[in-house]
């Protein structure tokens, strides 16, 4: 067990970001999560075990036993702790996003302005 590393050193790793996502769908079969990592990271089956082991202990991801197969789910407890810390700094985003909410609202309120004012669709029918 890796003792105590951060969630944004676990998360900082591609291929754990990556097996994070996939499992943000659902639960998933670790051979099912293995052909999609090992295919688009160029990895081996073992390499791919340990970055599920190093979710796995750091609390990022649950593992169950069905049959022969080991399902994984993402664990949200890391995740919300992640969230949380990111909290004070939303305010720089979404003063951004609030900008583009504006822009895209006048950009819309324009375009229809302009499909209900015959004098600028671009032709006259006199």
């Amino acid at each position: 067990m890796l003792p105590n590393m951060h969630a944004f050193e676990i998360l900082g790793e591609p291929v754990r970001r990556r097996i994070v996502e996939l499992l943000a769908d659902g639960e998933q079969a670790a051979g099912e999560i293995g052909a999609v990592v090992q295919r688009e990271f160029a990895i081996s089956q073992p390499a791919v075990s340990q970055h599920l082991r190093v979710l796995r202990e750091n609390g990022f991801a649950t593992v169950r036993a069905s049959g022969s197969r080991r399902l994984y789910a993402v664990d949200a407890g890391p995740l919300e702790q992640v969230d949380r810390w990111l909290q004070p700094y939303r305010r720089f985003w979404n003063q951004r996003l609030d900008a583009l909410e504006v822009e895209v609202a006048r950009g819309k309120h324009a375009q229809r302005a302009s499909t209900s004012n015959p004098d600028t669709k671009g032709g006259s029918s006199r």
